[in-house]
């Protein structure tokens, strides 16, 4: 103490030697402080897929079970490069955890995509093969169909098994095809709120949308389309708005 506090006094030059260990401890010191800063995953809720298990209340009776100030984000319909990849890098800087439900072609046509996603601790889920609108305008049998062959192609590009999730696109869901995803133990995602990201408008228009949705609601299971650039440019500001607002996201696995 007193070397350096005579330094001070002498004006002494530092070494440059020196001048580097203290600015090595400086930065020692702001790693953990960056690190809590970071939004992070509060916890991992393991959600029943055996049977009939329907969640979101948009289009179910039941959602998740979530406290005050939960939320759990998912995405639909990617993979698509220059917007998915960005998408995960924002998750991967904040270390959050999402739910991602593919469609079968694209995750056939981007399968390093998928990857990246379960490298990076995702879910990955089963959204149709190639995305009919609606499934209910279709017949059972071809509606079927789409569903199994988009379960086949994510598996394959994934190189592993994937949740027993899915979701409908649309949320056009039937009778035949719920009994059919009961019977077969896959859990039915529907959504307690989104950003209508399907809807062409700036970013900062959607987040102040999604937001006020959010503020009212105070928790829920979230949808977005990584497809969309309107979506990508928000989401920067949206994770900053959820750490600030307190909210924490929850990361859904099978049970």
């Amino acid at each position: 103490m007193s070397r350096m506090t005579d330094e001070f006094k002498t004006g002494t030059p530092r070494s440059p030697t020196r001048r580097r260990a203290i600015a090595l401890a400086g930065a020692a010191l702001l790693v953990p402080s960056m690190a809590q800063a970071r939004l992070g995953t509060s916890r991992v809720l393991r959600v029943p897929h055996h049977g009939r298990q329907q969640f979101g209340q948009k289009s179910y009776a039941e959602t998740l079970p979530l406290a005050e100030g939960e939320v759990i984000l998912t995405f639909d319909d990617g993979p698509v490069p220059g917007l998915t990849d960005r998408v995960l890098s924002l998750l991967e800087a904040e270390n959050t955890r999402a739910t991602f439900f593919l469609i079968g072609r694209n995750a056939a046509a981007h399968p390093h995509l998928v990857r990246r996603m379960i490298s990076n601790g995702h879910t990955v889920a089963n959204h149709t093969m190639t995305h009919p609108w609606t499934m209910r305008n279709i017949s059972h049998e071809r509606a079927l169909a789409d569903i199994e062959a988009g379960e086949r192609a994510i598996v394959q590009a994934a190189g592993q098994g994937i949740a027993p999730f899915f979701r409908f696109p649309g949320f056009a869901d039937t009778p035949c095809l719920l009994e059919h995803l009961a019977n077969t133990n896959r859990a039915v995602f529907g959504a307690d709120l989104w950003a209508s990201d399907w809807n062409t408008m700036a970013p900062g228009a959607q987040l102040q949308l999604v937001m006020s949705r959010l503020r009212r609601q105070r928790r829920g299971i979230l949808l977005f389309h990584d497809t969309r650039p309107q979506t990508v440019a928000m989401l920067p500001d949206f994770l900053a708005s959820l750490k600030r607002e307190n909210f924490r996201v929850v990361h859904t696995v099978p049970a």
